[in-house]
């Protein structure tokens, strides 16, 4: 990665300039039996999309709170960077009534219309799929994002010193975060069956191997998984470490 690199959004840009074939997250949901793996390429065009989303559709501006109720998903993983290319917080399972947009799974859509801000819905079905019926008074992800353009260019400059990132109740700048992901993460092939709500399961399931040239095997459900059927996966994904 690009030693200059002082934001998320540099760090996908330096990777996307480096080996945009190369896989940056591959999801499991064991409950689902989804599978989806995301080149770098294809998930910068997720992000710009969702980035273009974030600041034309849902007025999201730098200083903004984003807050997140989303499990670790490859389309949380997405909203991470697009929030950092925007520039907003990203306050993953914050206080929806203290947040300017709330983004929701389909389990946390009562709590978050505690949000009196934008609020937006993600039924979290494999490929990306819709809600059969939208919640009301949300807008649901897989309708608008499809239509947002490929490429994304924020309103103002990401300043890396402000704050990009609460976890666990700890605010992060961005530069921060860069510099934490640099330091802890490895250039494996992480498995991670960690959860999103601490820095442990951020680094290891997104931000660790996207600053140092790995890539993730993000896991949801992974307690339904034998011994065996993991040892499997393991193999068959080339794994190199793993976060449970």
């Amino acid at each position: 990665m690009n030693a200059t690199d002082r934001t998320p959004a540099d760090l996908l840009r330096s990777a996307l300039a480096a080996d945009p074939g190369r896989p940056l997250v591959t999801f499991y949901d064991d409950a689902t039996g989804e599978r989806v793996e995301l080149s770098v390429a294809t998930f910068a065009n997720w992000v710009a999309k969702t980035s273009n989303l974030l600041q034309d559709d849902l007025a999201a501006a730098p200083g903004d709170r984003v807050v997140l109720l989303l499990p670790a998903h490859w389309q949380t993983a997405v909203w991470l960077l697009a929030c950092a290319s925007v520039g907003v917080v990203a306050d993953l399972g914050g206080d929806p009534s203290a947040a300017d947009v709330v983004v929701s799974g389909p389990d946390s859509l009562e709590a978050a219309r505690a949000c009196s801000g934008e609020r937006v819905a993600l039924a979290l079905r494999p490929l990306g799929g819709r809600f059969p019926q939208p919640p009301d008074g949300f807008m649901d992800y897989a309708v608008e994002v499809p239509s947002q353009g490929d490429r994304f260019a924020p309103f103002a400059p990401v300043d890396p010193e402000e704050p990009a990132l609460i976890v666990a109740g700890r605010e992060f700048s961005a530069a921060e975060v860069v510099e934490r992901a640099r330091a802890e993460g490895t250039a494996d092939r992480v498995l991670s069956g960690l959860p999103y709500d601490t820095w442990d399961g951020a680094c290891a399931g997104l931000f660790g191997p996207l600053a140092t040239g790995g890539s993730v095997v993000l896991c949801r459900h992974l307690e339904r998984l034998d011994e065996e059927a993991l040892a499997k996966r393991i193999e068959d994904e080339r794994v190199t470490a793993t976060r449970r």
